[in-house]
């Protein structure tokens, strides 16, 4: 976690919000501060403009996530949820991933969408199951199981994609990398 100061994007400065950041560290035992963590890890970078040319002046909260295992990725969506409906804010969650990478389009199709069935569904262990099964490259799946627990302890129902295409279908290619939008919201 990013615990303080400031996220310095081409848009300016995405100030931290010290204050969730500090409920994040005091209630969970799992989520450190930890500026190296971001290091080498760019999903972030690349959502905080979108959010900043959308909203303009913004807070965050950067946690970054080694492990991905199941366990894990319950614990830290539950101990978010916690945090955030002890802090009585209004917050957006952001996981940030991609799906399959270089495989065919019709490979990437298949898996990516088996994948985006649990998503919708709210299903995190059957997220884990099915990248696990099917060899899926989706980097980022651990933020995903971990955003689906916390919306699902806010009261979100269910995801909606909003959208699902492969660089293939921007500029054919033999080997695609694979992407989607979902959202949750409360019912």
């Amino acid at each position: 976690m990013y615990p303080d100061g400031s996220w310095e994007t081409p848009l300016g400065g995405a100030e931290i919000d010290v204050d969730l950041a500090r409920d994040i560290k005091r209630i969970t035992g799992i989520i450190d501060p930890d500026r190296r963590a971001h290091t080498y890890e760019h999903s972030i970078e690349v959502q905080v403009p979108f959010l900043q040319y959308l909203y303009g002046d913004i807070k965050l909260v950067p946690i970054s996530m080694m492990m991905q295992d199941l366990e894990t990725s319950l614990e830290v969506g539950r101990e978010i949820a916690r945090a955030i409906l002890d802090g009585g804010e209004r917050v957006v969650i952001v996981a940030s991933t991609d799906f399959s990478h270089y495989v065919s389009q019709d490979v990437a199709n298949e898996n990516d969408n088996l994948a985006i069935e649990r998503i919708i569904e709210m299903d995190p262990a059957g997220l884990y199951r099915v990248v696990r099964d099917r060899g899926i490259s989706m980097c980022g799946y651990g933020p995903v199981m971990a955003t689906i627990e916390t919306t699902m302890k806010m009261g979100a129902g269910k995801g909606r994609l909003l959208k699902y295409a492969t660089s293939g279908d921007v500029s054919p290619m033999r080997d695609v990398v694979g992407y989607g939008a979902i959202s949750f919201e409360r019912d």
